[in-house]
């Protein structure tokens, strides 16, 4: 059993938290900006220390690879982004091409035999914050093998003009440009050139930390399905149209979220979530009664049957009137749960225990580029404790030790894999 590097990984830690630092301890590191050119410098020049051949796809995704004694096999590869949501945190990405590093410097610095040519990579514009959709280089990369309802909406013409949250004008495409990081499209991830893929993330959830178990085993991505409920009132004025006689969609929609919470619950499922996160009020003026309101609804479970249910009492929203307005529901998306290959997620265990590193199995209820990349090749990920569950924020944090961990238990379900 090989050990990675505390002093380089906390070393890497540091370096790359400077990239985008916003000032108060995370950072704000949008795909191909300036800040996520820097980092991947950095990944460049990292790599090409140790003896690694860097190629970059014309998606400006890179890959870094150490060959492999055997001139013919397929590559290993590790992946994960170095781009974040705003103000974000040190970790959240940017740990697994952190980890996919160190795994090759330690193969690098050891002299470690492998036969299989080994790569760590870097997907571009997995959180979609300036240029949406999420995983939109993984979409496009895998698109031939993804389902025909999350296939079309990854078509390369559409997401080259994605345009920007900040600006409403410039595009993903016109970015790619300026970066200096379009490549050629012979150097796309594929099944010809690649054997496995594995993908190491901070588990952004309290489940480890609670349990007290420093690594995850990650046995499946969790289907959900996202849906809008839209409730159609009356706009009135605020101070002179009698109660009893409203049509307060933004009421609607409080009794609606709070019957949805109560009936859920009854299911008795303690592994489902769900969510409204995003919502919409019209005209959203303080001296209006609102005549429209819309909100998300996202729920998450591994078990189609359970979401099945779910869905029968978000549909049945429609059904009834609220506060005087109606209702309309309306469909968004979904996925199914996406399983890790069986025997890379026994490579991860085995490491785990040879190793004498604490873990668990563990589903991941966040989307993650490897789950576009397990329909085209066997996948697996493996997760690391999150201090208080936190992610996608500041106060984001890994300790080193942890950090170091998984890069280790990366390491060796590699070699395992390498070594079949």
């Amino acid at each position: 059993m090989y050990t990675c590097s505390l002093e380089r990984m906390t070393d890497k830690i540091k370096t790359f938290s400077t990239f985008g630092d916003a000032g108060h301890g995370g950072i704000t590191r949008y795909s191909l900006s300036e800040a996520a050119i820097q980092a991947r410098n950095e990944f460049r020049k990292r790599m090409e220390a140790i003896g690694a051949i860097i190629e970059i796809d014309d998606v400006a995704n890179m890959y870094a690879t150490l060959p492999g004694t055997d001139p013919d096999a397929k590559r290993i590869v590790m992946a994960s982004h170095c781009d974040s949501v705003k103000n974000g945190g040190n970790y959240d990405g940017i740990l697994g091409v952190m980890s996919a590093m160190e795994v090759l410097e330690t193969v690098a610095a050891n002299n470690i035999p492998h036969k299989h040519p080994l790569t760590a990579m870097i997907w571009t514009n997995e959180e979609g914050s300036l240029y949406p959709p999420a995983m939109m280089c993984s979409g496009i990369v895998c698109y031939d093998y993804l389902p025909e309802d999350i296939r079309s909406k990854f078509k390369y013409e559409d997401m080259m003009k994605s345009t920007s949250i900040l600006d409403n004008k410039s595009t993903f495409g016109e970015a790619l440009e300026k970066s200096g990081f379009k490549g050629d499209k012979k150097y796309r991830l594929s099944p010809e050139k690649y054997l496995y893929m594995f993908e190491t993330h901070i588990e952004q959830g309290p489940i480890l930390e609670d349990a007290g178990n420093d690594i995850g085993v990650v046995d499946c991505v969790l289907g959900m399905f996202n849906y809008r409920l839209k409730f159609y009132g009356q706009t009135t004025h605020a101070g002179t149209f009698p109660m009893p006689k409203r049509k307060d969609a933004f009421l609607a929609a409080s009794q609606a979220l709070c019957y949805l919470h109560e009936e859920i619950d009854k299911l008795g499922y303690p592994e489902l979530v769900y969510t409204t996160g995003e919502v919409v009020c019209h005209p959203c003026v303080h001296t209006c009664v609102p005549d429209f309101f819309d909100f998300s609804f996202d729920a998450r479970h591994e078990k189609p049957e359970v979401l099945e249910k779910v869905l029968e009492i978000v549909k049945s929203c429609a059904d009834k009137t609220w506060a005087g307005c109606t209702c309309e529901v309306e469909r968004a998306w979904n996925r199914d749960t996406v399983y890790w290959d069986k025997k890379l997620v026994g490579y991860v265990k085995e490491a785990a225990e040879e190793l004498g590193v604490s873990h668990q199995y563990i589903h991941s209820g966040a989307g993650h580029d490897a789950q576009f990349a397990a329909y085209m090749l066997p996948t697996t990920m493996i997760f690391v404790q999150s201090k208080d569950g936190l992610s996608h924020c500041e106060p984001e944090y890994s300790s080193p030790e942890h950090c170091t961990e998984g890069a280790t238990v990366m390491l060796n379900a590699v070699l395992k894999a390498d070594a079949e």
